[in-house]
């Protein structure tokens, strides 16, 4: 009992992010005294998702002839989710994106946490492409796996920076372990239009990958479960063919 309680101490220990002077900046606008970059990556990340909703960068052509196989709306949430946020933390915040989880982190435990998480979520996923509103909506129009996957990481990596590293490490330095609850609200409401049960597994899911992201210091490891589940199910239900 005692060796299990020392592994759990040390799975659990992760980094405290200490605030700098820059994190607890604030503005005074009409009145209000605001965290100058917590307002900024709330106002940037709501603005950036409505784009995405809206298809603007879609409509204007931006993803045309930028690589075969990739989807467009793939390419799309690659400029609105890791470009984009990435501009502002460095030539806005004018700090380093190391700060805001792009990077390795504490690759052990991210890797030996990560392995452990998928060999739980690996027969729900399998259970769940048997419900017929999962194969509805993830079984049409089949795509090779290399092109599934491909679009995976180009589009999940950078919404996994937009919510859980460019918005959640900034509220972090500001209201603390909160940050992880905060960043469910967008995370849940883009997932709205999928199978029901999926959007409630996003409280969970996301939760998850929020706590992996603060242990490890790195989206890296919740980007790589994410891109593995989609691929995943997509395989399952016949969206995906070798």
């Amino acid at each position: 009992m005692t060796r299990l309680r020392h592994l759990y101490d040390r799975a659990v220990a992760g980094p405290a992010y200490p605030p700098d002077a820059s994190d607890l900046a604030e503005i005074r606008l009409f009145g209000l005294q605001l965290p100058a970059r917590a307002s900024v990556a709330v106002l940037a990340v709501t603005a950036l998702l409505v784009v995405d909703h809206l298809d603007w960068l879609l409509q204007a052509g931006t993803s045309a002839g930028l690589g075969e196989g990739l989807r467009a709306v793939s390419v799309e949430r690659f400029v609105l989710f890791l470009v984009v946020p990435a501009g502002i933390v460095s030539f806005g915040f004018r700090d380093g994106l190391g700060r805001y989880g792009l990077r390795l982190g504490d690759w052990r435990w991210g890797l030996g946490l990560l392995l452990a998480g998928l060999a739980v979520m690996t027969p729900i996923i399998l259970a769940l492409s048997g419900v017929e509103a999962f194969r509805s909506f993830y079984g049409a129009a089949p795509r090779p796996v290399s092109v599934v996957l491909a679009n995976g990481l180009v589009e999940l990596i950078p919404a996994e920076f937009l919510l859980r590293g460019f918005l959640m490490f900034t509220l972090w330095r500001r209201i603390g372990a909160l940050a992880i609850v905060v960043v469910q609200v967008p995370f849940v409401l883009t997932h709205f239009g999928k199978p029901d049960i999926e959007l409630w597994s996003t409280f969970l899911g996301g939760t998850v990958f929020a706590w992996l992201d603060w242990r490890t210091g790195s989206i890296l490891w919740s980007a790589l479960g994410h891109v593995y589940v989609l691929t995943l199910m997509l395989v399952a239900v016949g969206g995906a063919t070798a």
